[in-house]
């Protein structure tokens, strides 16, 4: 029951990792430039699409989200990958995020549950998702984005525009121990 963290060059990625290992959730920390079949090599239960500076600088991460039929959570730029491979619009935010935010849950089943009404989060972005696609639906909002959060209707992909591997969003780990139970159905 491995955890794949796909590294798309953000300055947390390997916080997300060590989060999950500090969880006891087996877990990898993999390049973004891994092939299909090897990701495929690894047989991951589930894939978390991690942060960085660019969606030209992550690598694979829209052909693993387009081929895998495992739970995928994007953070930050995976959240924005998510939205963009299934044809939702991502471009500069209107009030470019590095602090403490509250966001407000909407739908607390699966990936929040247990958090809500509202949860502190720390939000460190340029970019953000304006639509999302016709087979997702909103999870989060906050005053500062609209998109703080969504799920696929049908399969279990969720973004997250937030950052729950650092310790300004307190409840971050339970994200992950969501995520994780998720991947274990």
């Amino acid at each position: 029951m491995t955890i794949l963290v796909v590294n798309n060059k953000g300055q947390y990625n390997h916080r997300i990792q060590r989060s999950l290992q500090y969880l006891k959730i087996d877990s990898q920390l993999v390049s973004n430039t891994l092939t299909i079949e090897e990701i495929e090599a690894k047989n991951p239960t589930g894939l978390i699409l991690g942060g960085g500076p660019s969606i030209e600088g992550s690598g694979n991460s829209e052909e693993y989200i387009k081929h895998f039929d495992v739970p995928i959570l994007g953070i930050c730029l995976g959240h924005q990958l998510i939205a963009k491979s299934y044809g939702g619009e991502v471009s500069t935010s209107n009030t470019e995020s590095y602090a403490q935010v509250q966001i407000n849950i909407i739908n607390d089943e699966n990936l929040f549950e247990g958090l809500a009404p509202e949860m502190a989060v720390w939000s460190s972005h340029k970019d953000e998702v304006k639509s999302i696609p016709e087979e997702f639906e909103i999870l989060a909002n906050s005053k500062l984005c609209d998109i703080e959060s969504f799920k696929h209707k049908d399969k279990d992909i969720y973004g997250i525009q937030f950052h729950p591997e650092v310790h300004h969003t307190p409840k971050g780990s339970q994200i992950f121990e969501n995520f994780y139970k998720i991947c274990k159905k």
